[in-house]
Formats: structure tokens, C-alpha cells, sequence
């Protein structure tokens, strides 16, 4: 609604008004106290107003208007609670350093870079001003080091999502510090931080982090069998866990999340070519389990694998695949509902989902026409 490189006076006047109509409305009909003609300036406008006004529009908007007048600045700054600046091509770190300790009450922040622009300096005056901090995005921030998780595990103790896919300088010695403190966490995304995603660092997860629902590990080739058996038993709720590329993993990863993750619903498992069989009839019986586990806890038959990636897992075969395929009515293979994915896995082409073969007796059964 309003251009990123401009502040627009007319276009705030627009919604100004149209959220003056909507309050008089609301208010006439509420008995209220607002009565229309009362607000005349921008400066008579009350918080409630003016945070629904600038939530029409974009984030480079919002920190123009905090420049309007000191009451705008004072509401903006104690009252925005999300901020995204992955529009800022150049300068993020310094934009960062002098906006977040005027920002006091972000619950997210979405700093995504194209290219690295944030220093540990950045992140280190975040940790300091933002306590009440929920949502970080830190993804491909190549030049932050340890420095700076360190600093989040001491200042940000409220996170539930974090992402620092990309960041390859973080150890695993520093992840498994903030999982000591920050342990609310619900979402992880590690994809891509080959020297962090370590079994030292999922042992310390499965251990602190025992809320944690999603997990992304993807091309994290450090992560083993003690890793992922540890975030199983130590975190019951995962739901989606992301393995595609960790080739050291083997059956016993995925036999350890069927029987200790009865939520699970997407797990990736693309190049890890040591997966059998056994994994996948492991998978298979996880429902039977779950079912049994269900009907005194009140599940349903619609809960279960709803997305697996096994492309190029080759040493699978037919009826393994098939039997998870059997046991989870919402894997699919059918055209446009591709969630069983067995790209490069020539040796599964006769493993299909329900609907299809039902499609497919249709087809066989449908009467030749008339010559």
C-alpha cells in the first residue's frame, strides 16, 4: 500500500479516515467514547489506532513514522512487536545497531541476508535490549561466530523459534550452551551448519530442549545415530525432523523417532543411503503403536507421516516403502499430491498410495468404446 522508498502523507491520510469511519461505527454501536470530529491531527491519534494503521504497512514505513513526531516515536518503539529489515541490502549491522534499543518490546525479528552483513555486535545488542524476544532469523549470517550465541542464550531466554540456517562459523560447543538457557525452544533450523549440528550439540538438546517440535538438520553430515537417538528420547513432541544429507545416520535414527516421537508427521530422509528396510517397517508399525497409544489419549486415525522424502535412499525396497505408504493414508504418490517423495529410487516405481491404485482400477476397468 505505501512505496518502500517513500512516506506518503496522503496515503496515511486514507487510512486514517477509513479507520475513523470503522471506530465511529464500532463505537456508536458500543457506546463508546470516541465520537467522530474528536481526532483531527495525527498527534490526537490514540496507540490502539495507530498501531493498526501501521500494521497496513511495510517495515520501512514503520521506521519512517517513528520520525513524525515524539508521541509516534514513543508508541511505535514501546508498542511494535514484529520487525522484518531482510529488506536491507546494505548497512543491516548499523541499521540494526541503531534502531533494536529503541525497539524494546520485539517478540520477532527477521533479519534474513542475502548477503552477510551482521556482526556479533548486532546480535550482541539484541541480546541486550530485546528480553521479551521470541522469533530470531539469523539465516546466512556468515560473519556472526560464537560470540554471538553465546550472547542469545543469555539475553534471549523466551525464544521458541530460531533460525540460523547457513551461519557455518558457530560451534557445536557454543549451540549446546544456548540449549542450556534457551530452552522454550519449539522450531530450530540448523540446515546448512555443518560444524554446529554435531552429536555433542543434539545430545544437548535432546537434553534441554524438551518442547521442541521441528528440527531442521539438513546437509549437517557431523549428526549420527547417538544424536538424533538422544533428540528422540529427550524430545517426545518432534513432529517435523529434516535429515535430508546426513549420510552417517542409520535405521537406528529413524527406529528411535517411530518409537519415541508419536507425533511425527514429515521426515526427511534424502541421501542417507544408509537406510533399509528395517527403518521403513519400523515407520510401518509406528502406527499400529501410536494407534494403541491413541485410543486412550484420544488420537485419531488421521494422525501419522503426512510428508517423507526417501529419494535416493537406494537400498529400499517395494514392499518396505509400500507398507508405510499402506500404514499413513496421507503419504501420497499420486500426480499433484506428491508427500511420499522416491525421486532416484528407480527400484520403487510399483509402490503407490491408495488413491492411485484406486485410479488406476478405474482406468483398467472402464468399458473400450464401441468400434
Amino acid at each position: 500500500m505505501v512505496g518502500k522508498d517513500s512516506l506518503r502523507t496522503e496515503d496515511f491520510n486514507l487510512c486514517f479516515e477509513k479507520l475513523m469511519m470503522d471506530a465511529d461505527s464500532g463505537n456508536s454501536e458500543k457506546g463508546g467514547k470516541m465520537k467522530a470530529g474528536v481526532i483531527t491531527e495525527w498527534k490526537d491519534i490514540p496507540v490502539e489506532l495507530l498501531m493498526q494503521i501501521l500494521s497496513l504497512v511495510d517495515d520501512q514505513t514503520v521506521i519512517k513514522a517513528s520520525g513524525v513526531c515524539r508521541g509516534w516515536r514513543d508508541a511505535i518503539y514501546f508498542g511494535l512487536a514484529r520487525l522484518s529489515l531482510s529488506w536491507c541490502s546494505k548497512n543491516m549491522n548499523n541499521l540494526v545497531l541503531s534502531l533494536v534499543p529503541k525497539f524494546t518490546k520485539l517478540q520477532t525479528l527477521i533479519l534474513r541476508q542475502d548477503m552477510p552483513q551482521l556482526e556479533d555486535n548486532a546480535v550482541e545488542t539484541i541480546a541486550n535490549c530485546c528480553h521479551d524476544l521470541q522469533i530470531l532469523d539469523l539465516s546466512k549470517s556468515f560473519k556472526l561466530t560464537d560470540r554471538s550465541l553465546y550472547a542469545i542464550a543469555l539475553g534471549c531466554r523466551d525464544l521458541t523459534k530460531l533460525n540460523i540456517s547457513g551461519c557455518s562459523a558457530f560451534s557445536d560447543t557454543a549451540l549446546a550452551y544456548l540449549a542450556s538457557f534457551c530452552r522454550k525452544l519449539i522450531v530450530l533450523n540448523l540446515c546448512g551448519c555443518v560444524k554446529t549440528a554435531s552429536d555433542t550439540a543434539l545430545q544437548a538438546i535432546g537434553q534441554c530442549c524438551n518442547q521442541l517440535q521441528s528440527l531442521n538438520l539438513g546437509w549437517c553430515d557431523n549428526v549420527g545415530d547417538v544424536g538424533v537417538m538422544s533428540l528422540a528420547h529427550g524430545c517426545p513432541d518432534l513432529r517435523t525432523v529434516d535429515l535430508c544429507g546426513c549420510v552417517r545416520i542409520t535405521d537406528d535414527s529413524v527406529i528411535a523417532l517411530a518409537n519415541r516421537c508419536p507425533h511425527l508427521r514429515s521426515l526427511g530422509l534424502y541421501y542417507c543411503k544408509n537406510i533399509t528396510d528395517r527403518a521403513m517397517y519400523s515407520l510401518a508399525q509406528s502406527k499400529v503403536n501410536n494407534r494403541m497409544w491413541g485410543s486412550v489419549k484420544g488420537g485419531n486415525d488421521e494422525e501419522g507421516l503426512r510428508t517423507l522424502n526417501i529419494s535416493q535412499c537406494t537400498s529400499l525396497t517395494p514392499s518396505a516403502v509400500q507398507a508405510v505408504c499402506d500404514s499413513f493414508p496421507s503419504l501420497h504418490t499420486c500426480s499433484g499430491r506428491h508427500s511420499l517423495i522416491m525421486s532416484g529410487c528407480l527400484n520403487l516405481t510399483s509402490v503407490h498410495c491408495a488413491c492411485a491404485v484406486h485410479a488406476h482400477r478405474g482406468i483398467s476397468t472402464f468399458p473400450y468404446p464401441a468400434h
